[in-house]
């Protein structure tokens, strides 16, 4: 029986720009704590196909359905090992979301999708995009995967979209983006 995890963003950037940071596979090594040496080892493209209007990081990678990935990771600081995930790009629908989906890796079943709506911020009533990340996954070893999820697996996917919410905006921010509402001064 598959587990669900659910976590959502607010980002004062405008949906197109949240939209193609997420979209673009560049950006998945620099989501992950630098400990874990993450690095796109192979990558088969398939773009969709070109939208309708210029969006915001128009020079982007954009993966569209069906693009292949393979990332490697260390799963614990100064590991010597490096575990491998082959994931695969489907639904994926421009300015709405898409869903990346473990096909070789550490869990037994995985499928994470991204999800943006215009929003308006709940603290100061800003315009910017709603991220939700939507993860339904499933670990191996039956009823010891169960306990390693109540254990251990449920904590560390909390703790790894924190880092990802901060390194987000972070990454955001020194893009030198210029948030929704906000007038970049010319000095």
């Amino acid at each position: 029986m598959p587990h669900h995890f659910h976590v959502e963003q607010f980002l004062p950037y405008p949906l197109e720009t949240v939209f193609g940071f997420f979209a673009d596979p560049a950006n998945l090594p620099r989501l992950m704590p630098a400990w874990q040496s993450a690095r796109i080892e192979d990558a088969t493209y398939i773009f969709p196909p070109a939208p309708p209007y210029a969006f915001a990081g128009s020079d982007a990678i954009i993966a569209g359905s069906g693009t292949t990935l393979t990332l490697t990771i260390r799963p614990f600081p100064l590991s010597p090992v490096r575990l491998r995930w082959d994931g695969l790009i489907e639904d994926f629908n421009w300015l709405q979301g898409f869903c990346d989906v473990q096909m070789r890796g550490p869990f037994r079943h995985w499928r994470h999708c991204h999800t943006v709506v215009a929003a308006t911020s709940p603290v100061n009533g800003e315009p910017g995009t709603l991220l939700h990340d939507t993860v339904e996954y499933e670990l191996p070893f039956g009823p010891l995967g169960k306990v390693a999820n109540v254990l251990f697996v449920r904590r560390q996917m909390g703790r790894m979209f924190r880092f990802r919410h901060r390194k987000t905006l972070e990454l955001l921010e020194t893009a030198q983006i210029v948030p929704r509402g906000t007038i970049k001064s010319a000095t």
